[in-house]
């Protein structure tokens, strides 16, 4: 499974949080699922991870998020990353 990848520092995640909830770029309309993380030592640092169920819906809501403009407020962000999951443990 394809997955999008995007590490933003929001400075205040409980508004940042209303933004993403509204979903204004529509990313996650094709999404099979994410999950926030949140930095233990900064909270306002998160690492958003969005599965998609192919490779080709990925890229479109990549484009989406990257058309959107919605990112450039932010000057502290590693731009979103098509990844897909090499290898994974259970313990």
């Amino acid at each position: 499974m394809p997955f999008m990848l995007t590490r933003i520092d929001t400075g205040d995640y409980d508004t940042w949080k209303v933004a993403f909830d509204q979903d204004a770029p529509g990313v996650r309309s094709t999404a099979k699922s994410y999950r926030i993380l949140r930095s233990v030592e900064n909270p306002g640092e998160v690492t958003i991870l969005v599965e998609f169920n192919s490779e080709d819906d990925a890229r479109a809501g990549r484009e989406k998020l990257l058309g959107s403009g919605i990112l450039d407020r932010f000057s502290d962000k590693d731009l979103p990353k098509l990844v897909e999951e090499a290898e994974s443990h259970t313990y």
